[in-house]
């Protein structure tokens, strides 16, 4: 369904206070959500594999490594309604840190792994399996420097922005503090969570002044993710395999699509 900013939103500039957007490919999301969606991040700035490379193991379990082409999977895309069509806007994303923790992939129940163990009177004893999950491993890391990613095609009419769905697919992302690319900054084995933000272009040479009218921002829970450097999660893997287009070597059993 579409979405709203919800509190706040009372106060904002006419152009921008009825604006919604609607995530584009919710169910799938949800479903990377269900297993704890993990985003590469490279020090070369990289989003998902748009072909995988080569192959690392993990328990057994292929995972992509790094390739020279990548993009996020799944795409983060929105359909706009609620533009002025005359009026222009620009839109952008952010990040920001879910907890102030770091994490590790490990064995035990610790917080997300599922236990299944089964208590019955008829058994002498509780039987568990503890799966490999995420655990916490301290408090986060200094936060990285604070970027934003701009739509290639702001500024833009809101008609045309509600013309057509509006995909993020050059956003890119890295673990590199020193990058000088204008990459997305995040830190590995971080959780976050993706904000997506219109802007109205105020033509009043004074509309600094009303800049905290003249925006509104929206963040989809299911979106939420855990930065890495190597899919840690072989769910993750398999599924991003399954449901990439760009993943069909794989599924065809060729290393090397």
């Amino acid at each position: 369904g579409w979405a709203g900013e919800g509190p706040g939103a009372s106060g904002k500039n006419r152009h921008v206070c009825h604006a919604a957007a609607r995530l584009e490919m919710g169910s799938l999301w949800e479903e990377f959500n269900r297993l704890g969606t993990e985003m590469i991040v490279t020090k070369a700035g990289r989003w998902e594999p748009e072909r995988p490379g080569g192959l690392q193991r993990w328990g057994g379990h292929p995972l992509p490594t790094p390739s020279l082409r990548r993009r996020m999977f799944p795409t983060f895309q929105v359909k706009l309604s609620g533009l002025d069509p005359l009026a222009d806007y620009v839109l952008l994303m952010d990040f920001i840190p879910l907890d102030d923790k770091r994490y590790r992939w490990g064995w035990g129940n610790g917080g997300g792994g599922p236990d299944l163990g089964v208590l019955s009177p008829s058994l002498p004893c509780r039987y568990a399996f503890h799966s490999s999950s995420w655990l916490a491993a301290g408090r986060a890391e200094p936060a990285a420097p604070g970027r934003v990613h701009f739509h290639p095609d702001s500024p833009a009419k809101g008609a045309q922005w509600m013309r057509q769905i509006v995909s993020f697919d050059k956003l890119k992302l890295t673990n590199n503090l020193l990058d000088d690319n204008g990459h997305i900054i995040l830190n590995s084995m971080h959780r976050y969570q993706p904000r997506f933000h219109v802007v109205f272009v105020d033509p009043r040479h004074d509309s600094e002044r009303f800049a905290h009218q003249n925006f509104k921002s929206f963040s989809f829970p299911e979106t939420q993710f855990m930065a890495v450097t190597a899919y840690q999660n072989h769910r993750i893997t398999q599924l991003k395999i399954a449901s990439n287009p760009f993943a069909k070597g794989f599924r065809d059993g060729d290393p090397e699509p």
